[in-house]
């Protein structure tokens, strides 16, 4: 059996920050919106109904942890999450942090904008931040 591997899309446009005891968290290269990411590390999931009860109900609290996170950090007008999948097929949960004045608002960022990377530490000093707040459930970075 193979173990769970990142989608070479998802390694190659995030950052990882992390670690909840199910989900692998990433911030998305994009510095337009705070925009992370959670991928369960469970092998050929695409849709939420495949996960386990167990994996469902975890899935669950690690996404409404982050999201509180997110909006205690980045005090966003609206926090969006969704699961697409229409590009990468591995399960994945986006969690945007939006404002009435980001350059999308109020359509949806997909698509829309090519991304702008983070330049220099500032990806660093973002998930450092996730980290801090989220450290008592982080099973490691």
């Amino acid at each position: 059996m193979n173990p769970f591997q990142l989608h070479p899309r998802l390694q190659q446009d995030c950052f990882s920050a992390g670690h909840f005891v199910l989900s692998q968290i990433l911030l998305m290269n994009d510095n337009q919106y705070p925009w992370f990411i959670l991928v369960p590390q469970r092998k050929g999931i695409k849709e939420i109904y495949e996960l386990t009860p167990n994996d469902r109900q975890q899935l669950l609290d690690e996404s409404c942890l982050l999201a509180r996170t997110l909006v205690e950090l980045y005090q966003p007008d609206k926090l969006n999450i969704a699961a697409i999948g229409n590009l990468v097929p591995q399960l994945h949960i986006h969690h945007v942090a939006r404002y009435q004045t980001d350059i999308a608002w109020p359509g949806t960022i997909w698509g829309k904008f090519p991304a702008c990377a983070y330049s220099g530490q500032v990806a660093e000093q973002q998930i450092t931040r996730l980290r801090e707040r989220l450290k008592d459930y982080l099973i490691d970075y």
